[in-house]
């Protein structure tokens, strides 16, 4: 997919989300956790827009701001060209037919005292837009795109298998008829042989039914299987953010190294050199200066440590928030923005 010649259905500007951690009897705010800390980004019709990192960088609180489940802190998230925060209860809740979530349990995140007809067809009777006859033939119709049979219809979460399960969770997101999804570790809780199946049926309903996919994980080859472009974030900040084999073949941030260098490789003989990240990830309560990622970063110097790196553009559609990027020598860099007269 060219994302130049498609056209933007949502965009996030300057998002932040800080959660207040109260202490005492009183309830007194003691800190903040900043879960997400100032994002920018777009997502095209019909991509598919990976999100990687590691636990607790941001990601699902980040996936969770863009369908409207939380209220951000600070920035704005356009769809289609209309901000969620502007919205009112009521618009809003139509909007959300349009925005939908696949979570990452195939299990909790269905009622176990419901049947597969009752918890496929729940969004349909909710938003009142089937019942009955009608109801149930729209039910069959959504089970038989995601592989599943109509007699299936009268049984519980608990007689299927995981990846069943899943594919209760995918009919259910396509009740709405949706325009963009949130894929939230959807395939991290499955087999690895299941993982590929659900990654194949999620592309292949893509191609059918024109999605938009914002697929949020930490398992990078389910990220590069299924994504156009992907974002890699650390610490609430977008760090890097290209094509998926741009990003794969020419990382610039050296987390992203770090990230790639993980990546187990099944052959004994192949040896190269790794960027070794040191420590642990910091409290999102008490953020390091500068840049968040100098306290780990090899290639950190003293203006890491006290300046915030710009996201900008450094090779076409390639952005990165390093000032350092690890830059090919025969690679034309793009100019800074403050360069140019």
């Amino acid at each position: 997919m060219n994302a130049i010649e498609n056209k933007v259905i949502m965009e996030v500007k300057g998002l932040k989300k800080h959660f207040d951690i109260s202490k005492g009897f009183i309830k007194k705010t003691h800190s903040k956790v900043r879960a997400v800390d100032g994002l920018n980004f777009q997502v095209y019709e019909g991509e598919t827009l990976g999100i990687v990192g590691e636990s607790g960088c941001g990601k699902s609180t980040t996936g969770s701001l863009m369908l409207g489940l939380l209220d951000a802190t600070e920035g704005h998230i356009f769809f289609q060209d209309e901000d969620l925060a502007n919205m009112t209860q009521e618009e809003l809740r139509k909007a959300r037919r349009d925005l939908q979530v696949i979570f990452q349990d195939p299990y909790s995140s269905l009622n176990p005292r419901m049947t597969v007809e009752q918890l496929v067809g729940e969004p349909l009777v909710v938003h009142g837009l089937a019942s009955g006859k009608e109801l149930k033939r729209q039910v069959t119709e959504l089970l038989e795109l995601v592989g599943l049979r109509e007699y299936q219809m009268k049984l519980y979460p608990h007689e299927f298998s995981g990846g069943q399960r899943q594919r209760i969770g995918i009919a259910r997101a396509l009740a709405l008829k949706p325009k963009v999804i949130v894929c939230d570790e959807a395939v991290s809780a499955l087999d690895v042989s299941i993982q590929a199946q659900i990654l194949n049926l999620l592309k292949r309903l893509q191609k059918e039914l024109n999605l938009t996919y914002i697929f949020i994980a930490h398992g990078l080859p389910a990220v590069r299987h299924i994504s156009d472009r992907i974002g890699v974030m650390y610490l609430g900040k977008m760090v890097e953010l290209a094509g998926r084999d741009e990003l794969f073949v020419n990382p610039l941030h050296p987390y992203t190294h770090a990230l790639l260098d993980s990546i187990p490789i099944p052959d004994p003989k192949f040896r190269k050199e790794h960027i070794l990240v040191k420590g642990e990830i910091p409290s999102p309560t008490n953020p390091p200066s500068g840049c968040p990622f100098h306290p780990r970063c090899p290639k950190a110097t003293e203006t890491c440590k006290v300046d915030m790196p710009e996201f900008r553009e450094i090779l076409p559609l390639h952005f990165v928030a390093c000032h350092h990027p690890m830059v090919n020598e025969d690679t034309a860099v793009l100019p800074n923005a403050s360069e140019v007269d």
